[in-house]
């Protein structure tokens, strides 16, 4: 999509070669690049910036003991956060992990390398924690009626301890729903863990989940809890699934079926109580085929499977979604934004949203940075928005659909039949004036039940 606001890393180091070539690399590459030589750089850039990503070098003043890591993902937990250090450890490993770090690089890094994962962690299905959201018991906001059966499936399944399997595409919400699942369980008072399956190295796996003792190999100088005992007694967040090793889903397997792990350097195995959801957006079952993934894990994964549907599909869920938006991220800003005009909501309606919710939010959030007024008109949106996606499926509106939903869709009516009149039925030239497609101006046509006949002149 074209027009969108450009991504601010803040990029924090205190080697001034790496940090002045490095951020006019990221500059280059399309980013805008803040910097800090330490920690208290950081967070002042932190409190006053809106800031996208951090990358985060470990041994400089105020994270020797990853102090800024841990502010940072205490105070902006929405900010991922990408590790780049030349003294790599053991313990910063599993601290990073356990931080949720997106990425744990070793210098000299590469920059093409540095950028793959810059995009990756931006574009990752992690969802934004919505403070909007905290009371919501099911997280996931929507009426349509593929929403409301995973309302419904959710509230069936989370007083069971049955693993679940979420599926879906990315920036379809499936964090959010693993959320949902903990929070309306018998679990909801203990942790709920999230671990990356593509942020731990293959030979740290074994550390970092089961935990290890004092001794057991080189760079352990103490016992350290794995994260599955840390989460006993709550639940376990399997983010990626897809992505982890045929090595490792073994060891992953082992641990589901029988609930028990033996930390590295011990001989005795300890036994844990934890819920497993994973999620994934690959068709885990075609992997299975292609030999890619286990398929006694699939199984053991997929006890109960929810599939997230995509944000072109949901129907009247995309102005639901996009007014909750613009009422979240006009808090603070003057003017208070408090509507979408109805050229702007027709072009949120008929978008196809390939990236999901997350694309309207951020879609959302653009449009509050650049609208002059109260209400966010259609020259607020992206350029690309009405254009890229004009022969996409129009969306229906649910059975949830609000006043201000069956207006639009009166409008839209209105709009078309007044089309047809002008070009006496001829839907090309009705297509051409609207800026649609023939085919999409024919999915609106039957969505409407307007037969082009009705409208021909002789």
């Amino acid at each position: 999509m074209t027009d969108e606001r450009i991504n601010r890393i803040l990029l924090a180091d205190d080697e001034p070669l790496y940090l002045q070539t490095t951020a006019e690399l990221l500059r280059r590459a399309g980013f805008e690049c803040l910097t800090a030589v330490d920690a208290e750089g950081a967070l002042s850039q932190l409190s006053t910036r809106q800031i996208d990503l951090m990358i985060v070098d470990l041994n400089m003043p105020g994270n020797l003991d990853l102090e800024l890591l841990k502010i940072g993902r205490r105070d902006y937990p929405d900010v991922p956060m990408i590790v780049v250090t030349g003294a790599p450890s053991l313990h910063s490993a599993i601290d990073s992990v356990k931080l949720r770090i997106s990425d744990y690089l070793l210098k000299p890094v590469k920059f093409e390398d540095l950028v793959a994962s810059v995009r990756h962690s931006l574009s990752h299905d992690r969802t934004t924690k919505d403070p909007a959201l905290a009371n919501n018991p099911t997280l996931l906001l929507g009426e349509s009626p593929q929403i409301r059966e995973i309302h419904d499936l959710i509230r069936r399944v989370a007083m069971t301890d049955v693993s679940v399997l979420i599926t879906g595409e990315s920036g379809t919400g499936k964090e959010l729903a693993a959320q949902s699942l903990h929070r309306s369980s018998r679990r909801h008072q203990a942790r709920f863990a999230t671990i990356d399956c593509t942020a731990i190295p293959e030979s740290l796996f074994e550390s970092v989940l089961f935990g290890h003792t004092k001794g057991s190999f080189t760079g352990a100088t103490n016992d350290q809890p794995g994260l599955l005992k840390e989460a006993d007694g709550g639940t376990i967040f399997l983010d990626e699934i897809g992505e982890l090793p045929l090595s490792l889903q073994a060891k992953l397997l082992r641990v589901i079926q029988h609930s028990t792990f033996t930390p590295v350097g011990q001989t005795r195995p300890m036994t844990i109580d934890v819920r497993f959801i994973a999620a994934t957006n690959r068709d885990l079952e075609e992997e299975v085929r292609r030999e890619r993934f286990r398929r006694d894990l699939f199984y053991r994964l997929a006890v109960v499977p929810i599939s997230l549907p995509p944000l072109r599909d949901r129907g009247g869920d995309v102005m639901l979604l996009a007014n909750h938006f613009l009422r979240q991220l006009s808090l603070g800003n003057q003017p208070n934004y408090s509507e979408f005009s109805l050229e702007a909501a027709q072009s949120l309606q008929t978008y196809s949203w390939p990236g999901n919710v997350r694309e309207l939010r951020n879609v959302v959030e653009r449009a509050v940075v650049l609208s002059s007024g109260r209400v966010i008109e259609q020259s607020d949106l992206p350029s690309g928005l009405a254009q890229a996606d004009s022969a996409g499926t129009p969306f229906e509106l649910g059975e949830g659909a609000s006043a201000r939903g069956r207006v639009l869709s009166q409008a839209d009516r209105s709009y078309i039949e007044e089309l047809l009149r002008v070009s006496g039925g001829n839907v090309s030239r009705a297509a051409a004036t609207a800026g649609l497609t023939r085919q999409g101006l024919y999915k609106l046509l039957q969505k409407h039940g307007l037969p082009p006949a009705r409208f021909r002149t002789q």
